[in-house]
């Protein structure tokens, strides 16, 4: 059986695609892998198979920080790092130069404690927390150290060992990949941090996110793996009912696999699950054509209105009658993917250690973690794995503050 180490090609860590979007994104092979990984995490989670579990914390911003291999110097960097010309700072005169703000305030400190910690090559995480970021709060009668980076606020309580480890930090940080390379162009991604190499610093507080022997924690019980094979079963099953020929011209025209993943979004938005998958086709198709005439009614010349109306009718050559039963399939996949990604999620759920909550305009309201990275701990490869009915709605939700608003 194929596992992680096939399932994602080493890569640059700056975009993870959701795992049922594979379907969308990868063609025949991006599908059949996107079933092969979750079989991987089953096994992973029956003690049968060898993975890790990391979990996503919603930091921000994303930090890179190590030697640079072109000159040997210490530098932190943001997601430029991959730019055609690098974009890393190895001074505060280099961060004055192109931030400003709270952002330019991180990175001089991480610039300042990241440089002791004997960092080998290059590593990537999320910024948790500078000293001004940290609060104390009572939620629900409890008295918190609390943080607030992006959108779920992390608390930890105020009596606990770890509250006194993040008070007297100067900075908080997860570590969750490790690149190695001679130049940032040929870079390699390895997922996962081994932070018992680094060196300890007390002015630091550090994770590496891994959620390490499953089997104690986390395992799943015979119902739910069966639960979890009837689900991937199901999969199978419609993999089989799908032309080939449509996922590979899915594959081909990513301009089109955006559009459908912007119109599944529109479910993502309002929480609600996809339901008839016939109509959701024809929804599908509705959805586009809309935003073709959009075009088409803006334009003031026939000229303009005639080359989009092409465009319209280029693009709506897609939709014949063999494909459009082939996307029912597909939507119907994907839901059989998403109903056993989240009963696995909900099993990680039960193991966290940090209390997360989302700050709402009427107070804090109790959330999950914002999801999961399944490692091979063989290969370093990876796969997201995200309840985006529970955290990808609360993006879109006027009433859910992040850290940085007023």
């Amino acid at each position: 059986m194929k596992t992680f180490k096939k399932f994602v090609a080493e890569q640059k860590n700056t975009h993870m695609t959701h795992i049922e979007d594979k379907v969308l994104y990868g063609g025949v092979t991006g599908t059949r892998d996107a079933i092969l990984a979750l079989r991987s995490l089953r096994d992973m989670m029956k003690g049968n198979h060898s993975g890790n579990v990391s979990v996503k914390w919603d930091g921000a911003p994303a930090i890179f920080a190590g030697i640079d291999p072109r000159d040997g110097k210490f530098f932190v960097a943001k997601k430029g790092i991959f730019n055609k010309n690098p974009k890393v700072y190895k001074t505060n005169a280099d961060i004055d130069a192109d931030a400003s703000g709270d952002l330019a305030e991180k990175l001089k400190e991480s610039l300042k404690y990241f440089s002791g910690l004997g960092i080998k090559g290059v590593i990537q995480g999320d910024l948790l927390f500078t000293k001004s970021d940290l609060k104390s709060e009572t939620i629900d009668g409890v008295d918190y150290v609390t943080f607030h980076p992006n959108k779920i606020v992390y608390a930890v309580e105020k009596d606990s060992k770890d509250a006194e480890e993040i008070r007297k930090a100067k900075i908080g940080v997860v570590w969750h990949t490790s690149y190695i390379g001679d130049s940032f162009e040929n870079m390699r991604a390895s997922y996962g941090v081994d932070v018992t190499k680094l060196k300890k610093n007390p002015a630091v507080w550090q994770q590496d996110a891994m959620l390490r022997d499953l089997t104690k924690v986390a395992t799943l019980s015979d119902k739910e793996t069966d639960t979890v094979n009837k689900h991937l079963a199901r999969a199978g099953q419609l993999f089989n009912q799908i032309k080939g020929s449509t996922l590979r011209e899915l594959e081909k025209d990513q301009k089109l696999g955006q559009t459908i993943e912007q119109f599944n979004n529109t479910f993502v938005r309002a929480g609600t699950e996809i339901g008839d998958t016939t109509q959701h086709v024809r929804n599908l198709i509705i959805f586009i054509n809309d935003k073709y005439q959009k075009q088409i009614d803006s334009k003031k010349t026939e000229k303009g209105k005639q080359a989009w109306r092409d465009k319209q009718s280029e693009a709506m050559k897609f939709f014949s009658p063999e494909n459009k039963k082939s996307l029912i399939a597909m939507f119907d996949l994907q839901k059989s993917i998403v109903a056993a990604k989240l009963l696995l999620i909900n099993k990680l759920n039960s193991i966290k250690n940090i209390k997360t909550f989302l700050k709402t305009t009427k107070g804090f309201r109790s959330t999950e973690p914002e999801g999961y990275v399944a490692i091979d701990k063989l290969a370093g490869n990876a796969v997201k794995l995200v309840n985006r009915y529970e955290f990808s709605t609360s993006n879109f939700d006027p009433t859910i503050l992040a850290g940085w608003s007023k």
